[in-house]
């Protein structure tokens, strides 16, 4: 079952952690779980939704270690192309019309259609809405990755991620209150790899790359700029 409970052994597994840091940081409130019986039980889809929050916080060695646990370990995972295998020309733009959080999400829903890929527009716009009211998406850096609180295998004919910028930058809620100017969209079909690719699009989104995107104004360009930085980020992790 994709949401049990989940053994303090089961969660350090699962996020690629020690078990004896998982278990330090669980006794000081520091994960989400709880005690049943004197035995800490987690939650996997709030797991899901804490490593969401949190991995913007997280340092390169510790994404390093979520990428490789999300995958499996398995070699292949850790070729270019995670995350702009997701992206094509057609889920880019560069110069969004949109001045606020509704219409900045209608407008990427509307880039995931133009791909040809979506089945549930509707679906999809509901879905993100709500999970940007639970809690906005956006991070200290002028990037939001809007995505639905959980996978939705059957909202798109394949996994995809969309892109798109405003470059005046609207308020979506970023914890250090500036202006948003970069949207990535994520639209995947099951937890682990929908944790995978936050993974490793934190890790790609360095203070250069964000800057050079806010720059560039073709699709193209924007496409080419994030495959030669992911193959940097993934020759690291190998």
């Amino acid at each position: 079952m994709p949401y049990r409970n989940m053994s303090l052994d089961d969660f350090a597994r699962h996020i690629g952690m020690d078990l004896r840091e998982v278990q330090k940081l669980a006794e000081r409130g520091k994960l989400p779980g709880e005690k049943v019986g004197g035995q800490w039980r987690f939650n996997r889809a709030r797991v899901t939704e804490w490593l969401q929050q949190e991995m913007h916080l997280q340092s390169e060695q510790r994404l390093i270690e979520i990428e490789r646990a999300m995958s499996g370990g398995e070699e292949g995972e850790w070729s270019p192309g995670i995350v702009t295998g997701m992206l094509s020309v057609e889920g880019i733009d560069m110069a969004l019309r949109a001045g606020s959080r509704s219409s900045i999400i209608r407008e990427m829903i509307g880039l995931a259609e133009r791909t040809g890929l979506l089945y549930d527009k509707d679906g999809l716009l509901e879905a993100v809405m709500a999970r940007e009211e639970l809690c906005s998406t956006a991070l200290p850096n002028g990037v939001a990755v809007p995505h639905p609180r959980q996978p939705m295998p059957y909202v798109s004919a394949e996994p995809l991620i969309c892109l798109g910028r405003v470059p005046s930058g609207v308020p979506f809620g970023s914890p250090d209150g500036i202006l948003t100017c970069l949207f990535f969209l994520i639209v995947s079909h099951d937890d682990r790899s929908h944790l995978h690719v936050l993974a490793r699009l934190v890790r790609m989104l360095d203070r250069d790359t964000v800057l050079a995107l806010r720059d560039i104004d073709q699709p193209d360009e924007a496409l080419t700029l994030l495959m030669r930085r992911e193959e940097q980020v993934a020759q690291r992790s190998a």
